[in-house]
């Protein structure tokens, strides 16, 4: 990562020749006969594929696998690795999205041998030590979003929405209100609402956001009515802003008699200095993969935990982490006005191991910390930036900031050029063309566990590229140069994509 930005991007060759290797897969690279290990013969006698497999299970051709030494293979895959933009090589500003550094001791305890070797029909006797931390991290949850109960089997974030609405429908059928089925979901807020909506059979209605990035309360109150199901509300919300007048949006919607749900993406910015059930939520979903540790997954599965009121504890999923009197932990599905089963088993237990350690090595102190930094370090880039950017919706702002480059724009530069040439310096671009009501959207998270050094190298290849925007525009369309893969035909790649090598290609 290059400090001076401004020069690296000032002395960017044109794109360097690539050497022979680095573009070949592993295909163009195998060769017949070649071998990455040798099995020994078997010493024992062993049935032929004749008899193993049934006529029309056998494969008439071998398989066209690649064939290489194991040198080869080791060299394929480091040289591919080393293509990556990570959170472990480059800075990773993600609106949104909170792609922060996951402390190793996270992983070392979800591959310790008594979680990792469990398997999910192990009867509940023989897994008590597993029962017990989840029962401890809903407890912790519950405490931080100030709700009553947790269902942890929501798989991720999308998943959670629509656990959370199907508990909210359940609850209006319960009461006889089965035309409640309208949704109001503020124009700025991820896709995934309207869509998780949809799934469980309701129908979205936009509510406009105001001038100053938040909920229009006139507008709101011009669409609620007896057929209104909920409210699903992010905060902060997808501009980086903390909704003010949320206690008031939460009274008039109860008034209404629908039930508000909130979109807890963003949680990172206020984790321990605002508990949502405070503030009139009834139901809530939690990434615990952004949240607390393993940020989308580190390659691997999501989580998103629903906390609600106990008005729709009844409806939770079940089976439930339940504790008996004698201290002992089981699963208990009996809870007769349940939604059911989301998720198989109980979720991907591995994400809770993690989370519990994050939760566990931090403390209640550190987590406040953790919000006080994320919401520092934003409004740091946004007093850097505010400059060379226009801020569409004035700050301060809470985790995230979100801009416009309407103004490199008219220079024929857009947010998408801003990516490329980001590339070139070094960063892994933020979220751009989001939230979909800011043209030209840049969306930018620091998170907290950036340095200030970092973070002042970003902002000054950010810097950097709004002078270039002014000065050469014609040469942010060539970017990036310097990555394995140069400026590809996007259009064409997502229409006519090239899904797998073909001899010859």
């Amino acid at each position: 990562m290059n400090r001076d930005a401004a020069t690296a991007l000032a002395s960017t060759p044109a794109r360097p020749p690539r050497a022979e290797h680095d573009a070949r897969t592993i295909f163009e690279v195998s060769r017949p006969g070649r071998r990455g290990v040798s099995v020994p013969a078997p010493g024992v006698p062993c049935r032929g594929i004749d008899t193993l497999l049934p006529p029309w299970a056998r494969r008439r051709t071998p398989p066209r696998l690649p064939e290489v030494g194991e040198l080869q293979l080791v060299r394929h895959y480091t040289r591919l690795s080393r293509r990556n933009f990570s959170i472990d090589t480059h800075f990773y500003p993600l609106g949104s999205c909170t792609m922060k550094y996951n402390p190793r001791v996270n992983e070392q305890v979800a591959a310790e041998p008594g979680f990792a070797h469990l398997h999910p029909y192990q009867p509940p006797e023989q897994t008590q030590g597993a029962l017990e931390l989840m029962w401890r991290l809903e407890r912790m949850l519950a405490t931080i979003t100030g709700l009553h109960a947790i269902s942890l089997q929501p798989a991720a974030g999308a998943h959670g929405e629509l656990t959370g609405l199907l508990c909210i429908r359940a609850y209006h059928r319960a009461r006889g209100d089965e035309h409640r089925l309208r949704v109001l979901i503020p124009d700025s807020a991820h896709g995934t609402n309207p869509a998780s909506v949809s799934t469980c059979g309701m129908h979205a209605v936009a509510v406009r956001t105001g001038a100053d990035g938040r909920i229009e309360l006139a507008d709101l109150e011009s669409k609620l009515d007896e057929n209104t199901a909920a409210l699903m509300v992010t905060n902060p919300n997808t501009l980086g802003l903390f909704e003010t007048q949320l206690p008031e949006v939460c009274e008039r919607v109860h008034a209404a008699g629908g039930l508000v749900y909130m979109d807890g993406a963003n949680l990172n910015a206020i984790l321990g200095l605002v508990r949502p059930g405070r503030l009139g939520i009834d139901v809530m979903h939690l990434n615990l993969h952004k949240t607390f540790s393993t940020p989308h997954g580190g390659g691997g599965p999501g989580s998103g935990p629903i906390a609600v009121t106990s008005a729709l504890e009844p409806y939770l999923p079940v089976p439930r982490v339940v504790r008996r009197e004698d201290g002992r932990f089981e699963l208990s599905s009996d809870f007769p006005h349940s939604i059911g089963r989301v998720k198989a088993f109980l979720g991907h237990a591995a994400m809770f191991w993690r989370a519990y350690t994050y939760l566990r090595a931090h403390g209640a102190h550190d987590l406040v910390q953790i919000a006080r930094h994320a919401v520092l370090n934003a409004n740091y880039v946004l007093a850097r930036l505010r400059p060379h950017y226009d801020l569409p919706y004035p700050g301060p702002c809470m985790h995230e900031v979100v801009f416009s480059a309407r103004r490199q724009k008219r220079l024929g530069v857009s947010a998408l050029d801003i990516a490329k040439l980001l590339l070139d310096a070094g960063f892994h671009p933020p979220t751009i063309y989001f939230p979909l009501i800011v043209p030209e959207a840049l969306m930018i998270e620091p998170t907290e566990t950036e340095s200030r050094e970092t973070i002042d190298a970003f902002c000054d290849a950010m810097i950097a590229i709004a002078r270039l925007a002014e000065t050469d525009p014609e040469r942010a369309h060539e970017a990036p140069v310097t990555t394995p893969v140069g400026r590809i035909d996007e259009v064409a790649a997502a229409r006519r994509p090239v899904l797998r090598w073909q001899p010859g290609e």
